[in-house]
């Protein structure tokens, strides 16, 4: 990437930063990064695993989308339960 794209994506993620928090945007594999952040788990170790935190971030939006009768509804019922 050159070094004028490399600037510009610094200066987006730092407004991007301060509008939303620190932890609103994260960089695959960035381990410096890590921000401690509050999940409620979901019932399934792999899926809570896979996300990374633990669960489904408390506090923020997420989506959870599937084929039909592929369990999202009772993920749902289940991180609501908990």
């Amino acid at each position: 990437m050159s070094e004028q794209k490399q600037k510009a994506l610094a200066t987006a993620l730092t407004q991007i930063e301060r509008a939303y928090g620190k932890g609103a945007i994260m960089r695959m594999g960035a381990d410096g990064a890590r921000v401690e952040i509050e999940a409620i788990p979901t019932g399934a170790v792999n899926l809570d695993a896979a996300i990374g935190i633990g669960g489904i971030p408390r506090g923020r939006i997420t989506e959870i989308y599937g084929p039909e009768s592929s369990g999202k509804t009772t993920l749902c019922l289940h991180i609501i339960a908990n």
